[in-house]
């Protein structure tokens, strides 16, 4: 079978399973989920086995730190994954939810409810956790799931799959409710993105070439978010010991994250006492400074940022820092290079923390925290599907809600329209 036909043959087989997942109970789910929790601690020795075999493959290409970081696995993430999996089962059922009921004065009852979406489709690349990830939560949301992941984490993704997959099989679930597109083709991506009499949703996930390519050939609708350019701005009234915590942790702590902080922008007044400490700091954690011309005469051996590195995701140790004269200015950057991802400020003065939070048009803005807490599992929403940064049909860290759409229940005793 051509890989054409078998793509075709999978997403029929996956429509048929969105029929039975749209009905299954929530104990049934939950009992699903459990056991593919269970499966990846269970076969942890053959899928940390295929990821050596991805980062040796990435080793070999000259792949970017950032990049190996977001491919590894080790016993330590793997059992995360499955802790993962694991809060997915407490959270409540999506499918079914009551939204709204009401009686109109012809007598008919209406109610709105929740409904599963279909089938989706999950374009991804390097991350071999999103495999297990995005299976349980369209899982529990009801919906059956066609999953392509990158060739640089084909072994890896194979060997999670054919843990998870093997799981619910286990519980009585039909073959088509997760799926894995095995070929490493770059044609496939564009066979599965003209299924749209089969699957109802996309969601790439990965670079932003990637994102765009999905958007720009699909005929099925798209979820997304094209790159993550955070912004933290110190303002003049912030506590610059939080301040310098918050921004360190934004950048260091995991910078190959699109939540990950991009571009430090510093109030004048306050710049001078705050970006020498800061920029210590970074440079002891291996941060390239980029900055502008004020922060190049207030710190040695600083790179001058371009307007490109300001429009630039590194997703790596790399940080672009900018004094600006007033909190008007720093919106306007962010308005001019921000990608409407998240975005923070730390201050104590809580008229312009409310004035940045209802100013500053991203998916998730702060006040005194850090970016790196867009997550879905930061939330409290379970394993993440993804972050959009779209306005519909959802936005932010996407959990089981987002993987819902709803359908109108009308109820009647023999109306007719007249």
């Amino acid at each position: 079978m051509s890989f054409k036909k078998e793509i075709l043959h999978t997403a029929v087989l996956a429509q048929s399973a969105a029929r039975f997942l749209s009905s299954a109970s929530e104990g049934k789910k939950n009992k699903a989920i459990k056991a593919m929790a269970e499966s990846l601690i269970k076969h942890k020795l053959s899928i940390l086995k295929a990821n050596k075999q991805d980062i040796k493959a990435a080793h070999a290409q000259k792949r970017s730190s950032a990049f190996i970081d977001r491919l590894t696995l080790n016993a330590q993430r793997l059992k995360k994954m499955s802790n993962d999996l694991m809060s997915v089962i407490a959270l409540d059922d999506p499918v079914g939810k009551i939204i709204k009921m009401w009686r109109r004065p012809n007598g008919l009852n209406m109610c709105k409810i929740s409904v599963p979406l279909g089938v989706i489709g999950i374009i991804y690349e390097s991350r071999p956790n999103v495999t297990s990830d995005c299976a349980a939560l369209c899982l529990k949301a009801g919906n059956a799931v066609i999953l392509r992941g990158g060739k640089e984490s084909i072994h890896s993704n194979l060997a999670i799959y054919k843990a998870i997959s093997a799981a619910i099989s286990k519980c009585g679930f039909p073959k088509g409710c997760i799926s894995l597109i095995t070929t490493t083709d770059r044609a496939a991506v564009l066979i599965m993105l003209g299924l749209s009499d089969y699957i109802d949703l996309i969601i790439p996930r990965g670079g932003e070439s990637l994102i765009r390519s999905v958007v720009e050939n699909s005929k099925i609708p798209v979820i997304k978010h094209y790159k993550g350019i955070c912004h933290t701005y110190v303002d003049k009234y912030a506590d610059l010991n939080m301040a310098e915590e918050i921004a360190f942790n934004a950048k260091v702590q995991r910078p190959s994250t699109c939540n990950a902080m991009e571009c430090l922008l510093v109030h004048k007044s306050v710049a001078p006492e705050f970006i020498p400490r800061i920029v210590k700091r970074l440079k002891v954690a291996k941060v390239e400074i980029r900055g502008c011309k004020k922060t190049i005469k207030l710190v040695k051996g600083v790179k001058k940022a371009t307007n490109e590195d300001y429009a630039t995701e590194f997703l790596d140790l790399i940080l672009c820092v900018k004094v600006v004269e007033s909190m008007t200015e720093a919106l306007a950057h962010i308005v001019k290079y921000g990608s409407k991802h998240s975005d923070a400020i730390v201050t104590e003065n809580f008229p312009n923390g409310m004035k940045f939070l209802k100013a500053v048009d991203s998916a998730c803005v702060y006040l005194n925290a850090s970016t790196r807490f867009t997550d879905g599992n930061e939330f409290g929403l379970g394993a993440e599907i993804g972050v959009s940064t779209d306005k519909l049909h959802a936005r932010g860290p996407m959990g089981l809600e987002e993987l819902t759409t709803y359908k109108y229940m009308v109820m009647g005793n023999g109306q007719i329209r007249k």
